[in-house]
């Protein structure tokens, strides 16, 4: 079996740690593993129908395709290779709709609130003049801000004050007036505190309670924050199987705060990253992707490319 990964970090990087575990669980299950840069891919289309080219020859021949993508702006057209990847037959885990879906956190909400996955408080305004009806709506301050796009925390800000508020309404947007913002309900019982469950081919393949690092309340790793093997309640693996399968996303990592109502799901990324997951929890999370990606080879694709 032949798998691609396809790494969308700059061409001069060097293999990250994940792409190098993907390759070596590969080599474990007798599957040729190989990385391709998205940057080194061309698009081709002309009388003789599309096609792809990677470093202007025709791309090699896969079985299956694994993305992984790093982008924060433009994601659809950035995504639009896979999209040519999915239209030629080519199954891709994940695909180009639940890729675009997880990236937009606008339409990540829309969709989780529409099947009733539970999720904290959220209102959308686009204008100044509604802060103060917004800040009310969600029972006061302190309120999470965040931009429809970003990952690793990017984007996202706490204000405890309305100066603090309008201040970081101008970091998001640049001064600018506002076009879309999410102001979010604060769970203070979470105590910067949340887990993220990471899900392959609907199973829960390991879960790990994230902590925020001292002053700051995003617990991303990438800004510091502690991980730390946790078990997690059947309501809490119940409702992350879910927000990945409405999504479509058969690679999730869905982040979850624990609420006095419950499970809350705040964000879901179709593009997780593994390795501090892999550390605390000992878990072959690796080797989960590229057993579910063996497993949709030679499949086709379902109607995510359309």
């Amino acid at each position: 079996m032949r798998i691609g990964v396809l790494s969308y970090y700059h061409v001069g990087r060097r293999v990250s740690l994940e792409e190098s575990r993907l390759k070596q669980e590969g080599q474990i299950l007798a599957a040729t593993v190989r990385i391709f840069r998205a940057a080194n891919c061309q698009l081709v289309f002309d009388s003789g129908g599309p096609s792809i080219l990677h470093q202007g020859k025709r791309f090699p021949h896969l079985d299956v395709l694994i993305p992984r993508m790093t982008v924060l702006k433009h994601v659809e057209l950035q995504s639009a290779l896979l999209k040519q990847f999915q239209l030629s037959g080519v199954p891709v885990v994940n695909g180009f709709r639940p890729i675009n879906r997880a990236k937009n956190k606008l339409n990540t909400m829309q969709i989780l609130s529409h099947h009733g996955i539970p999720v904290p408080k959220t209102i959308v305004i686009r204008r100044m003049s509604q802060l103060d009806f917004a800040v009310k709506y969600l029972g006061g301050l302190p309120v999470i801000l965040k931009s429809p796009f970003g990952s690793y925390g990017s984007g996202v800000v706490i204000a405890d004050t309305k100066r603090s508020l309008t201040s970081s309404l101008g970091a998001i947007f640049g001064g600018q007036e506002m076009s879309i913002v999410l102001l979010q309900q604060f769970i203070r019982e979470s105590k910067g505190k949340d887990i993220r469950v990471f899900v392959v081919g609907g199973k829960v393949t390991a879960a790990m309670m994230r902590q925020a690092a001292f002053g700051e309340f995003r617990s991303n790793i990438e800004l510091g924050g502690a991980g730390e093997k946790v078990e997690i309640t059947p309501d809490e693996a119940s409702v992350a199987l879910r927000a990945a399968s409405v999504l479509g996303l058969e690679i999730a990592g869905v982040d979850i705060v624990r609420s006095d109502f419950g499970p809350l799901v705040l964000e879901v990324n179709g593009n997780p990253g593994f390795k501090k997951l892999e550390e605390v929890t000992g878990a072959n999370v690796a080797r989960a992707i590229i057993e579910h990606a063996l497993s949709r080879a030679g499949k086709g694709d379902s109607d995510y490319a359309q």
